[in-house]
């Protein structure tokens, strides 16, 4: 691989473009020209024919080479660096928009700003951002007032010493005094648990390794539990129990899960009687229970796990309420006595199940039931008064929005914290009274800047895919530069996987698209629960093509109603989102003029037959196992790397990490390659890899603002929107 000339060429050009503060146009002309020649001549990886057969079928990988579990092979980071700087070098003249973009983005953003706060035992806790800091400083004081404030975490003093820094699963010991948090400096999720004594400000001896960085306490104060990680598939299979003081060596192990189709979670009842070991797959979950009084309880699980049976439970007082599919395809509640629950006779109904109606999950306090649900697309929430049955349903007024409960930590409560948010209105907090419904809103997302949400309007339409199924979708614009005359670039994003419905929010940076005319539009495509649970079921394992040929047939649809120019289509998905795009950009690559596909998973087969690949196992009721021929043939037949060929394709921006613990950076890395190989257009084709993040991308604040300019960038530029 010979790439040095071409990185010393850039960096020559970079040094050249340093010199001059303010170079004149004839230098700039010069550089940009430069670039182009450099653009001319992107990376080509080299080819190592690897053969994998199996089912008396053989695939040859060219890029199989690519792959360095230990990220240090030389030639792989190389190329890896090849890639970065032959991005850099096409997009040079995007950089006055890409710098502008970052202004506009981190404009938009109030610098010193603070979270409502949460009540939690005796102290009410929130977080904080001050001016340029890159991550937040976590606090509590004894009233919602924030009176008497107390650090008790400041991340940005954590992260000093690295290029990469995340926080995970803070959480405070019964008693008020002592708090353990996990950290992640690699971007693997692999967490180590540190406790901090709150009196003092220091930290323990206690450094708990390899977990998934969430614990739960005990009712001693001074014992706790956690979930271990495998460190090469990453999955949570054991729960320890540690006593603080003595070394993890000697911490017990409680339960290990032996089925690798699992993973685990742990939490802690609403009364802090009882610890929750979940355990769940893609088409099953239960529970174990311990009680937080015992250190020495073992785990009891509240009945067999059996194959399809999904449940969650939720305790009040000596009764269980049970979120459950059994005999219902979208969930419905039952309840009963704690010591009847293990035999499921026992259960009662309280909501019932319904067709058309997915019950997505509850919240209880000593005088109401709280439980949310969606019908039609959109998630509404509902208080049930326990003793008069009377219900109080939550309205707001947008056509299309987001809701849900959090912080709901006190039992004696008739307050419902809750979250609000649509395409047009910012991040808001309500408090509601759960007697009467009314709302009381704490704070809403201040959005700096000439920001009217005046100015935009959001539509919740419908469109008719190829098979007749009519698949939701969410748009939204500026009303003065939208005509609905099919002259406007467009933006469509989609996920479809997992069952996670991408419900419409609200996003400050997405206001510089349609600030220049863009219309962003969500298609909420099968695969998700959008439209309940067999949304999901229509668009998961043999019928995993929906969720693709659903995004193509909403493009086409919003070109043929006016929402977007023909020529101005583009395309965008991250992770398994990226496989979307990756499968729509072989089946309909004339429909966009440009894609973004974020930490893609793109070789689709390769992974799922390694089960030593991080998150394999477990993953087999999402995608199917291709040890099985049916599974196998059909995976194939979209799997986006298996099924590139030639034939021109959109302008592509891909971006991964190098750390991933989700996507393997060589799954887009390969992608590319071959697409290099293949493709029969002039397009670009741009491959961004961050070297020190994973999945979630930059840990620090701005530093994501910084990518999300540079994606914007990719597409305006492509849309000739260069101001």
């Amino acid at each position: 691989m010979k790439h040095t000339p071409f990185v010393l060429t850039f960096i020559s050009l970079a040094i050249l473009g340093g010199c001059n503060k303010a170079p004149d146009v004839e230098q700039s002309a010069k550089i940009e020209n430069a670039a182009t020649q450099i653009a001319v001549m992107p990376p080509v990886a080299k080819k190592v024919p690897y053969e994998m057969s199996i089912h008396g079928d053989t695939r040859i990988d060219n890029y199989y080479w690519m792959r360095d579990d230990e990220r240090k092979d030389p030639e792989v980071l190389s190329y890896l660096e090849a890639e970065n700087a032959y991005t850099d070098a096409m997009l040079a003249h995007t950089k006055t928009l890409q710098t502008r973009l970052f202004e506009e983005l981190k404009g938009r953003i109030q610098k010193d700003d603070d979270s409502v706060p949460v009540k939690n035992g005796d102290y009410y806790y929130s977080s904080q951002t001050r001016g340029d800091n890159e991550y937040a400083t976590y606090v509590r004081s004894s009233d919602f007032a924030g009176t008497d404030q107390q650090v008790i975490l400041d991340v940005n003093e954590l992260a000093k010493e690295h290029d990469y820094y995340a926080v995970s699963g803070l959480d405070v010991s019964p008693n008020g005094n002592l708090m353990a948090y996990g950290e992640d400096t690699v971007s693997r999720r692999i967490y180590d648990i540190k406790i901090k004594d709150l009196s003092t400000g220091k930290l323990l001896e206690d450094t708990l390794k390899g977990t998934n960085g969430s614990v739960v306490w005990a009712n001693d104060n001074k014992t706790l539990y956690y979930i271990k990680k495998d460190l090469q598939t990453l999955l949570g299979y054991q729960v320890y129990r540690h006593t603080l003081g003595t070394p993890q060596s000697d911490d017990e192990l409680v339960y290990e899960e032996t089925d690798t189709s699992y993973y685990m979670g742990i939490s802690k009842s609403k009364d802090d009687s009882e610890i929750y070991i979940w355990h769940s797959s893609t088409t099953a979950s239960g529970v174990s229970v311990l009680s937080a009084d015992d250190v020495n309880a073992k785990p009891k699980r509240l009945i067999e796990r059996e194959a399809d049976l999904e449940y969650g439970i939720s305790k009040l007082g000596n009764t269980y309420y049970i979120v459950t599919n059994l005999n219902a395809v979208n969930f419905q509640l039952m309840k009963v006595d704690i010591d009847k629950a293990g035999d499921k006779a026992n259960w009662q109904t309280v909501i019932p199940a319904r067709d058309n109606i997915k019950l997505e999950g509850i919240d209880l306090f000593n005088d109401y039931l709280v439980y949310q649900q969606r019908e039609m697309g959109q998630s509404t929430i509902i208080a049930r008064n326990l003793t008069t049955g009377k219900e109080i349903p939550l309205s707001f007024n947008d056509s299309a929005y987001t809701i849900s409960t959090y912080g709901n930590n006190d039992l004696n409560s008739d307050t419902l914290r809750v979250y609000y948010t649509s395409m047009t209105t910012p991040a808001s907090s309500y408090n509601v009274n759960l007697a009467t419904g009314n709302k009381t809103l704490l704070k809403q997302q201040k959005v700096l800047g000439d920001f009217s949400a005046d100015n935009y309007a959001s539509e919740r339409i419908f469109v008719t895919a190829r098979d007749g199924i009519k698949v939701p979708v969410s748009l939204v614009y500026r009303k003065d530069m939208f005509k609905k005359e099919g002259t406007n670039p467009l933006l469509q994003y989609g996920y479809g996987s997992y069952g996670a419905t991408m419900d419409p929010t609200f996003s400050s940076a997405r206001l510089s698209l349609l600030d220049r005319g863009f219309v962003f539009a969500i298609a909420h495509i099968r695969g998700s629960q959008m439209l309940g649970r067999p949304w999901y079921e229509d668009g998961k394992l043999l019928t995993k093509k929906n969720t693709f040929n659903d995004f193509v047939d909403v493009t086409k649809a919003l070109v043929e109603q006016k929402y977007g120019a023909k020529d101005k289509i583009f395309a965008q998905g991250g992770s398994a989102g990226g496989l979307l795009m990756g499968a729509v950009a072989n089946q309909a690559p004339e429909l966009y003029k440009g894609m973004v596909a974020a930490v893609p998973f793109v070789d689709v087969v390769t992974t799922m037959l390694d089960a030593s690949i991080p998150l394999t196992t477990n993953e087999y009721g999402e995608w199917g196992n291709p040890n099985e021929k049916e599974y196998y043939e059909y995976m194939l037949s979209y799997s986006p790397y298996d099924q590139v060929s030639k034939q021109d394709y959109p302008n592509m921006l891909v971006t991964t990490g190098l750390h991933d613990s989700q996507v393997q950076y060589f799954e887009p890395a390969k992608w590319v390659a071959k697409l290099r190989d293949y493709k029969t257009d002039d397009n670009k084709l741009l491959f961004k890899i961050d070297m020190e993040a994973g999945h979630g991308g930059a840990s620090g604040r701005f530093k994501r603002l910084e990518d999300t300019a540079l994606n914007y960038a990719f597409m305006l530029d492509l849309a000739g929107v260069n101001k």
